[in-house]
């Protein structure tokens, strides 16, 4: 382990309040003379820094109908030429410096990081504005990622886990905008044209659904004109959306999609909890407990370790505003999808009627204080957890909170979250492959690929 990750790892460990030094690392909010914010993690280490941004209000439930897999094209053109610079020469810039910048886009955000040694921050800075601010899209940059976004669409509409997933959010997510791939549909990417990438850009890209991070060697004074420099060329407001509540079914289906592979592929699934729901951090536990918690799970110990019926089986929160789910998948062969599914049932229905014992809770609690610190071991990581705090408007204290958040959970409080959460019967399943014994309860919905 080098001393720079030796020293992160402590440090994150002292803000998350873990047994470990005690050294208090201060988040500083950082406000530009325009106003943009900013919070900062100071680190004199190693001269770089690592920036994390997000933008609310413009991930890929933002894409018009027929418009699908329009925000990820644009992320995956930014940094394909932009002001003077065409994509080589921009590539080449970055290549040379040893800059890192990226772009990636999420059903609801468009998100974005920076990573530079000190001695070249200015130019990844500029090199970052004109990425956000002035694209050039040019023609042969657009027709070869869109190629490349082609062959990639082309290739999983075949892969059992991709065909479960498409299937599985339209069975889930209805109509709703969430059901669209994020990544589009061969017939939306070929449909897009350079006007609807600039159009996102100009209406999405605003400084109104900003959120910035930075960790790393520098002060809030040098910070300050970095903020203006390379977000104040944004647009200060953009278009609106207005998201409806996901429809998310309350009684379950199963649907299966016939594939001739020797092993199966299975979504389920059903209503979940909202990250600003106040039973979250119990629903946290409960989900560890579940099948969040690898391999200390109750679905991982009933159906592989005790019955040796799956190869991987999991869950987890979606904690999503306007469609919270928990979910999660299994692979298996096809001989043992029914047997599978009937035990994953029986536990689900188990733990909804008779909560969890004592040592359970006990090193759920334990695993799930004593891993976190250990996940945030570098400064761009660390970036990204403070990028993440503030879209989920949790505040600078959150990272010292969580430790009583989750301590705070009892198994009365998770045996009461658990007879109102957990239905069995409310679980939508998808699977793809050639199930033995599996009835499905009608049709699969159609998805196009």
């Amino acid at each position: 382990m080098s001393p720079r990750t030796l020293f992160l790892g402590l440090t994150i460990i002292s803000l998350l309040g873990v047994s470990g030094p005690t050294q208090a690392v201060e988040i500083k909010t950082v406000t530009s003379p325009s106003g943009i914010k900013a919070w900062l993690v100071q680190d004199r280490s190693i001269p770089l820094i690592s920036m994390h941004f997000i933008f609310r209000d413009a991930g890929a439930a933002t894409d018009p109908s027929g418009k699908e897999g329009r925000a990820n094209m644009v992320s995956a053109l930014l940094d394909e030429g932009a002001g003077k610079f065409d994509s080589q020469a921009f590539q080449r810039q970055l290549e040379n410096q040893s800059i890192q910048l990226n772009f990636s886009v999420g059903k609801d955000s468009f998100g974005g990081s920076l990573k530079t040694l000190n001695k070249y921050r200015k130019s990844a800075v500029k090199l970052a504005a004109l990425a956000l601010a002035k694209p050039r899209f040019d023609a042969q940059a657009v027709a070869r990622i869109r190629a490349q976004l082609l062959t990639g669409l082309k290739a999983r509409s075949s892969r059992p886990g991709y065909v479960a997933g498409r299937v599985w959010s339209r069975a889930i997510y209805g109509d709703h905008v969430y059901s669209r791939p994020a990544t589009g549909t061969q017939k939306s990417v070929v449909a897009l044209k350079n006007e609807d990438l600039r159009e996102y850009v100009s209406n999405r890209l605003t400084r109104d659904r900003l959120i910035v991070s930075v960790v790393g060697d520098i002060s809030p004074e040098d910070l300050k004109p970095i903020l203006d420099e390379m977000f104040g060329a944004l647009p200060a407001k953009g278009k609106r959306s207005t998201l409806k509540k996901a429809p998310i079914p309350r009684k379950g289906a199963v649907y299966v999609i016939e594939k001739a592979v020797p092993q199966s592929v299975v979504l389920f699934g059903q209503r979940g909890i909202a990250r600003e729901d106040p039973e979250f951090y119990t629903a946290y536990v409960l989900n560890h407990i579940l099948g969040g918690g690898s391999f200390t799970s109750r679905l991982y110990n009933e159906v592989r370790e005790k019955r040796g019926l799956a190869y991987s089986v999991f869950t987890y929160l979606s904690p999503r505003k306007k469609a919270p789910l928990l979910a999660g998948r299994l692979s298996t062969a096809n001989a043992r999808v029914a047997q599978s599914l009937k035990v994953l049932r029986a536990e689900w229905q188990r733990l909804a009627e008779h909560g969890v014992d004592a040592l359970a809770l006990k090193n759920a609690k334990s695993f799930i204080n004593g891993s976190f610190a250990l996940r945030f071991s570098s400064s761009d990581k660390i970036a990204n957890l403070l990028a993440t705090l503030q879209y989920y408007r949790l505040g600078r204290s959150y990272l010292k909170d969580r430790k009583k958040f989750i301590n705070a959970v009892s198994r009365a409080k998770i045996k009461k979250l658990a007879k109102k959460l957990l239905d069995q019967s409310a679980l939508t399943v998808v699977v793809v492959g050639k199930p033995d014994g599996v009835t499905a309860s009608g049709p699969a919905p159609k998805v196009e690929f």
